[in-house]
């Protein structure tokens, strides 16, 4: 396999994971987790003679459950352990394959957490012996989804294990979601989030229209041996290699909507060397080890700050060197501001696009720097609906972006027309309620009128007879038929019951909302329908309860 020098995440995790501990290892991309891992439970497997499944590994991808693969069959050579890639994608007789080798049993089963779950679900896969569990690009897994699916395996092995949590980035989640699944774990941490020191990282301001042309000319300047190519677009793949296709390159696209064997078909040519270019999405962004990757472009700026790191770690794998060239245009400045915050380094931004005639590139401003708040959704400043409220999020933009939440709310109309200003005018809301307006401003009454019956929205229909306060000197309360209370004068019965009451306001709003210009009156105070003319001031004081009237 021609290792020859144990890498720093491989000599301080393999002495750790002999003496059974569990543990987190986290380390930049290309370092050699995967040996980390293999080496020291190989040499387990071979050593102990298990007659069961004894190790389980789950990956994100199955281009990654394929390479995993692979390399047990190289590190297992001398040894007699079995192992089994279970991903999905693949067809019919690729099902009966996996299943076969799981009721037969292999020494390291290979997973992603969906297939993996589909078998389990059909009663023939048995854990019960289980020793190993190894995670690897945990974080990439975290981010798809699968942590239900990953705790949902947990419960059917054994708790009495060894567990081995590998990841490129330690975010909070990682953590938490560790503390769930690990045993009191060491912990491994060498340069979290930083690419290599030997890829030279270079940024270009293109406008779409702009990017390949300058890709040809960058190409022309460089001697390219082999590159990948990351677009975020699946669509755009294609396009790119019919465009480098028609330029004289030898180019490939990878991505989901291709069948599992022309991947492989795709990286195997690569890797062969038969292919110059593979255009891909961030499916070959996770732990593919091809060799010699000498440039890694980004067509554009990923949209976490994460992926830039795997992305570009494609290239100067085991100490080597690379070039890594992004595309920035100027919706992409937050992105790349983000970037420059995680890896703690600011890139020089290159324009070249007018000086070699393709016309003015974008302009870096306001949009280069990150936000206080600019880890939310990139779209929450703009209005349409962000994760983070802060930063124009699903409380201001999300309903349909207009509204100031500083703007004054409408209010409803107060409960009597006597309360109203002497210049007040009723109008009708959007809605069919009503509000008091003067001079063409909701009034204080109205305002004080919408916030109290926000309160009474939240307490539920008041019972027949209640006051709006506590029970003074003369009053006592009385517990109604719904175990509501209700506060009566001294010897008043109730004069309503409350399944009479709720079976009215039920009638009520069937009715839909109030016509606009209806008001309700105070209680006591008939309601003469063949007069316009507005009603007569009462005198509040007296009136200690209010009810509205059909």
């Amino acid at each position: 396999m021609n290792y020859k020098q144990a890498t720093p995440i491989q000599e301080q995790a393999i002495p750790l994971i002999q003496e059974g501990k569990d543990l987190i290892a986290c380390a930049q991309t290309g370092t050699g987790k995967t040996a980390a891992f293999l080496i020291p439970l190989l040499d387990k497997i071979a050593h102990a003679e298990h007659d069961h499944t004894s190790t389980l590994v789950l990956v994100p991808t199955r281009e990654l459950a394929k390479q995993i693969d692979d390399q047990v069959e190289g590190f297992s050579y001398f040894v007699s352990a079995t192992s089994i890639a279970i991903y999905g994608g693949g067809k019919g007789d690729d099902w009966d394959k996996q299943r076969k080798a799981l009721e037969t049993g292999a020494d390291i089963i290979i997973a992603t957490p969906g297939r993996l779950i589909a078998h389990m679900q059909m009663g023939y896969v048995n854990f019960d012996k289980l020793n190993y569990l190894v995670l690897d690009e945990a974080d990439k897994m975290l981010d798809m989804g699968f942590s239900d699916d990953i705790l949902k395996i947990v419960k059917t092995i054994p708790a009495n294990r060894q567990t081995l949590l590998f990841s490129a980035t330690m975010p909070a989640k990682i953590r938490s979601f560790a503390a769930q699944i690990l045993n009191q774990p060491e912990e491994i941490r060498l340069s979290v989030s930083k690419p290599a020191a030997g890829i030279d990282q270079r940024i270009y301001l293109a406008k779409d229209h702009q990017k390949l042309p300058l890709l040809e000319h960058l190409m022309g300047q460089m001697e390219v041996e082999s590159m990948v190519l990351f677009t975020s677009r699946k669509s755009e793949v294609n396009a790119i290699v019919r465009a480098l296709a028609k330029r004289g390159y030898v180019a490939k696209g990878v991505s989901s909507d291709l069948e599992q064997e022309e991947r492989e078909a795709v990286l195997r040519e690569f890797k062969n060397k038969q292919l110059q270019i593979v255009v891909a999405t961030d499916v070959l962004s996770r732990g593919i080890d091809v060799d010699n990757i000498t440039h890694v472009v980004n067509y554009d700026v990923p949209r976490d700050a994460e992926d830039y790191v795997h992305r570009i770690g494609r290239t100067a794998r085991a100490n080597s060197t690379g070039i890594a060239i992004t595309f920035v245009n100027e919706a992409d400045m937050n992105k790349l501001g983000r970037i420059e915050k995680l890896i703690e380094r600011k890139l020089e931004r290159l324009s070249v696009t007018e000086e070699l005639g393709f016309g003015p590139g974008p302009v870096a401003g306001e949009k280069d720097e990150p936000g206080p708040f600019s880890r939310g959704r990139d779209n929450g400043r703009n209005g349409r609906g962000g994760r983070d409220s802060r930063g124009g999020g699903r409380r201001e933009g999300g309903r349909d972006g207009s509204r100031d939440r500083h703007a004054p709310r409408p209010a409803v109309a107060v409960a009597n027309p006597a309360a109203r200003a002497e210049t007040a005018e009723v109008a009708a809301l959007p809605d069919g309620e009503t509000t008091v307006v003067t001079d063409g401003q909701p009034t204080e009454a109205g305002r004080e009128g919408r916030r109290r019956n926000n309160r009474r929205r939240g307490r539920g229909p008041r019972p027949e007879g209640q006051l709006d306060k506590p029970t003074d000197a003369n009053g006592v309360a009385q517990a109604s038929a719904d175990g509501e209370v209700q506060v009566l004068p001294t010897g008043q019965a109730p004069t309503e019951d409350a399944a009479t009451k709720a079976r009215r306001k039920k009638r009520r709003r069937n009715r839909g909302p109030r016509p606009a210009g209806v008001e309700t009156a105070t209680a006591g105070v008939p309601v003469d329908h063949s007069v316009e003319a507005p009603l007569p001031a009462v005198d509040l004081a007296p009136i200690s309860t209010w009810r509205e009237i059909d």
